[in-house]
Parts: structure tokens; sequence; C-alpha cells
């Protein structure tokens, strides 16, 4: 089988799920009814999880862009004969505004397929396969399109146009003139609910128009970033908000599992789960890219989520399910092969039974940046809060496996102790926020000693530079991050010269930055991650030093893919990107080091 550059797909959200869709018109995945839902197309791992293409054949040119401040996805396919444009999107509710996008969505995937100018043929493939491609399901044709019943997967696709049927695959050639234009709606239920009733012309053209209009509404009402790259920052911004889950508030790390860091390695992770690290980087990029105005949903969501942990004295979980689910026991799809042949394909997680103490630090710094947005949480979430930074000074002394979820023995990780530091300094700022006056004081000391002990035992005279765990001679990227959370100063010596030996020593020939080049546990190798490119893009803006902040975060940039999203890493060898899609940490690090640089050359006010 031949595999699709992951760069080569676009994301569809209802911001309760997501799609991915090729450059060709290919639907290759897509989980029903939520991101982390077993998928009814799996093409992207292995032609055996199916897909859904729509195409215009003998085209000479095919180009696509998202319809303006929108998730919806205009693909234009030239041929000497003629132009016919596919729009895909997944639906929200007609009537969906800014504030709750998502709040009615039917689960339902809509295409509308025109032709422009002259005439062309289409071509259609159909294999709806549920379960990541176990199930082979029966298709009916009805007369209004086809039943598919496989599993516990009920769907069906309302179409003007007849299908071929054979088995489980259906097709159809349509000839197409000027001014011709078809509606094709997919909607999933499950067999233990009523079954999907079919679409109408005028009802999909009403979902299609709403759900256009939804997400140019949350444009308007959310994004004012006016610095340089607004484009990408406001690209980036809708695709964060692409992966909330709207029930909760819950955010996934990418909708996708196991796009490997490494193409033939194991390390291949189900990322459509909710981390607290990567949902409060989230929450704090949207404070520039977007009005986080939903943001108090998810401390309630994690307050719930956590609420267990806190009570039987226990670290908190480092992620969840998006519902608040706990058990996310990993387990290998064998019979798939995954994407470029990486195997295992795996679902679920086992980073949820790792102690990582960093999370308590991430999750406060996000409740500090939005306190102006959480009047909303209520004294069980500000409970919660409490008690989770006395966590943080109770626990700072441990060992943890640290951002990177490293499947070693644990370690005194710098970027652990730094976050607990973080939990303290930003709990003190916002004690009257949560109600915390009395703890201040305690607060205070705790956060003295730790800064003592970073500054004691993670600074290496040898290296010259700030190293990856307590009495380590190696280099981590995450050492960036002293100065982004207000640490350290960027111009402090110990920090410029930290700075300079990551640059020296976890960069590649292209200037992309490595998380770190010690042993992890884990066998194979990965290629640089863009988040940690950014990072240091970031960090060189604090230092003053503007011009080379430019230079690297352009560095990064140029690995975007035509429509402006980026996976988690790229390749060391082929120069595409590598890892699941799109990820949130990398576009997470593009804004906030476009906010940095914007600061820095005086062309945003900070607010």
């Amino acid at each position: 089988m031949k595999f699709l550059p992951i760069s080569d797909y676009a994301l569809l959200s209802n911001c309760h799920t997501s799609a991915l869709v090729s450059r060709s018109g290919s639907v290759d995945w897509l989980p029903f009814p939520r991101f982390d839902s077993p998928s009814i197309f799996a093409g992207i791992l292995d032609e055996k999880g199916g897909h859904y293409s729509i195409a215009a054949l003998h085209a000479k040119e095919i180009t696509r862009k998202y319809i303006d401040n929108t998730l919806c996805l205009q693909t234009t396919f030239q041929g000497d004969q003629g132009e016919v444009i596919l729009e895909d999107l997944l639906a929200v509710g007609p009537n969906d505004t800014g504030h709750e996008l998502g709040q009615d969505a039917p689960r339902a995937l809509i295409r509308r397929v025109r032709c422009t100018r002259g005439s062309a043929d289409v071509h259609i493939e159909y294999a709806p396969w549920p379960e990541y491609g176990l199930i082979l399901p029966i298709l009916k044709q009805t007369g209004e399109g086809i039943l598919a019943v496989g599993g516990s997967s009920v769907v069906l696709l309302s179409s003007p146009v007849r299908f071929n049927l054979f088995r489980s695959i259906g097709w159809a050639d349509i000839p197409m003139s000027q001014g011709d234009e078809y509606y094709f709606v997919l909607e999933h239920s499950s067999t233990d609910e009523a079954p999907p009733s079919h679409w109408t012309r005028e009802k999909a053209v009403r979902y299609f128009q709403g759900t256009i209009a939804a997400w140019e509404s949350w444009s308007s009402i959310h994004q004012n970033y006016q610095g340089p790259w607004k484009e990408m920052v406001w690209l980036s911004g809708r695709i964060l908000q692409a992966l909330t889950y709207y029930p909760t508030g819950a955010f996934v790390a990418a909708p996708t599992t196991s796009l490997p860091e490494a193409v033939g390695g194991m390390r291949n992770w189900d990322y459509r789960y909710s981390w607290i690290r990567d949902a409060s980087f989230t929450l704090n990029a949207l404070w520039v890219a977007a009005c986080p105005d939903e943001a108090y949903k998810f401390f309630n969501f994690i307050a719930g989520a956590t609420f267990t942990n806190i009570e039987q004295n226990q670290d908190i979980q480092i992620v969840f399910g998006i519902g608040g689910e706990h058990d996310l026991n990993e387990h290998e799809l064998s019979y798939l092969s995954g994407w470029n042949d990486s195997s295992p394909v795996r679902v679920g997680n086992e980073a949820w039974k790792q102690r990582q103490i960093d999370v308590y630090g991430e999750l406060l710094d996000a409740v500090y940046r939005l306190k102006d947005y959480l009047q909303g949480i209520d004294d069980i979430t500000r409970e919660v809060l409490r008690d989770i930074v006395d966590i943080a000074a109770a626990r700072w002394k441990d060992k943890d496996h640290g951002i990177w979820e490293m499947r070693a023995p644990e370690q005194d990780f710098l970027y652990s102790k730094l976050m607990c530091w973080v939990a303290l300094d930003r709990a003190i700022a916002i004690a009257d926020l949560i109600k915390a006056e009395d703890r201040v004081s305690s607060w205070e000391a705790g956060r003295e000693l730790i800064r003592e002990a970073i500054l004691t035992h993670a600074w290496n005279e040898k290296v010259g530079a700030f190293t990856q765990y307590f009495g380590s001679d190696n280099l981590d990227a995450s050492a960036l991050m002293m100065p982004i959370v207000g640490f350290i100063e960027a111009d402090d010596p110990r920090m410029l010269s930290t700075i300079s030996a990551i640059e020296r020593n976890l960069t590649d020939s292209r200037g992309l930055v490595y998380r770190y080049k010690s042993p992890d546990g884990l066998e194979g190798e990965e290629g640089p991650f863009l988040l940690c490119t950014f990072w240091l893009s970031h960090a060189l803006a604090l230092a003053g030093r503007t011009e080379h902040a430019r230079s690297v975060f352009e560095r990064a940039l140029a690995f975007a893919n035509d429509l402006g999203l980026f996976s988690e890493g790229v390749d060391p060898h082929s120069n595409e990107l590598i890892g699941n899609y799109p990820q949130a940490f990398t576009h997470i690090g593009l804004i906030n080091a476009a906010w940095e640089i914007s600061l820095a050359e005086g062309s945003q006010h900070r607010a």
C-alpha cells in the first residue's frame, strides 16, 4: 500500500470529533461519535481501515483552502474540460454561535460537490468499515441512500445519486456539467439508538451554511491578535478550538492515534485524550489567539476528574478521557499495518499510570493567565485547586517520569521541579480567586525552597547549562521554559549559556530542536520537535535577540503544510511532517512565540 504524506491531510471538526481529508478528497480518518471513539474510516493507518473519497477524474491541478475563518475545507479540481469544487465539513448546529460552537452538533459529515466550469466526471468510493476496519458492514441501498450496519455502528449516507454496491464497498460515477451541485450527508448512530434518518437537500443546505456561519461567528467574537504572522496565529487558534470536546471543555492533544514519531519505529501513541499539561498550555495559548470565554468548563472538568485522586491522597492523574474517564488501558490493533508500515497501532495510553508532577504547575499557570474569565468556577473547583497547590508543595522533591513521559526510571527532572515552583508562584498571585489567603505564607516558603534546589542542583558548570535532571550532564529542550514561565530572566548569563548549549547540541542541520538525545527506555530514534523549536524562538525573544528569534521561528514555520497545519515533528531524512496530527503542542508553541516576538518588537501591547 502506498501511504500519503501526513501533510497531505486537512482537519475537520465539530468540537465532538474530527476527520482527516486528503488532498485528493478522501476521508481517511473519522471516529464517531467522539474524538476517542473507534473509527468509521481509518485508511490513514491501513487500507483495511476504510475510506470515503470524492474526486474529479483527470484533474491536472488540485488546490485547497479553508473557507475564510472556518474549518470548512474547499478543494478545487482543475482539468482541461472543467472545474469541480468539493467542500467538506463536520456539521455543527444550524443556530450555534461563537460561544456555543458544537452545542447542537449532529453526528454528520456533509460533502458538497459542484461543477463551476465546463464538465467533468466525478468518482466516489465509499467503504465505511467500523471499529478501525475490524468490521465489514452490510451495505443496503435504500431509496434515499446507503445504510451500513456493522458491529455497534449504524451509518446512513444520504445521497442524491445511486451507488453500485459489492459487499462492503460502494461506488458511483457522476458526469457533471456547469451548474450541477450535489450534497452527500453521512450520519452516524449506534445500534442502541434511534437510526439516522434521511437528510433532505434543504436540511443539508441549512446545516452546511449554518456550520460556516458558526465558525465565522466564533472567529469574529474570539480572535483579535494583530501582531506578526496574524493569519497563522488565528489559524492555530481555530485548530486549538477544533480540538475541544464541547460537552466537557476537555482538549485532545491531537485527534489521531499511532501516527509515528519515526517511520518504522515503535513510538506510536494514541493522543486522543486530555492531558492536563497539554490542555493547560492550550488555554494559555488561546488567551493570545482567541478569547477563552469557556475556560471555566475545563477547570470544572478537571476538578471532577481529579477529585477522587485528591480525596484518596494520590498524585493526580495526568491524562483523562475527554468525558473524564480514568482507565485508558492501552492495547494494540495487530491487524493494521500502521501509517507507512509503522506498527504497532495503539488504542489507549499507558501514560495514565505515570507520575508527572509538572502538571500542577501547568494547571495553575493557566488559572493565573485566565483569572479574568473564571468567575464561573464553583467552590468545589476552588477547593480542588487549593489542594493541588498543596500537593505540589508537598511532593516537589519526588522523582517522576517528566514532561516527555519517558518509559525509563524516574528522575529529579528539572522541568518537573520548575513547574511545581510555578504552581506555588501562580497560586500566591491568585490566592483571592481560589480563597486561599491563609495559605500564602507557607506557599511562599515552599516556592523559595524549590528555587534554591533548582539553582543549586540543576545547573551544571561543566556543561554550562541547566540540565535535564538534578546531577545530569544531559541537555533537554524543556529547560527553555525557565525564562518563559518567569523563573529566571532570559538574559541571565546562566540562561544565555543554556540557550547557546541547546542550540549547539540539540539542533539538527536545519536548525530544528530535539527534545533531548539521552536514553529514554524506548528503541529507535525520533526527529526534532517543532514545539521545542518554537520554545527556542520564544526564549530568544525574551532575551532581546529578536532578529535571531524571528529566524528560528521562520525555520519552524516553513514546515507547515499548505493549509498551515503542523504535526509533532519533522522526519530527519525526508523533511516530511511526522507524528500525530495536527498537534496541539506545536500550534501552542507557534502562538506563544509569535506573541513574545510581537512584544519584543513593540507591535503588540501586553494585555
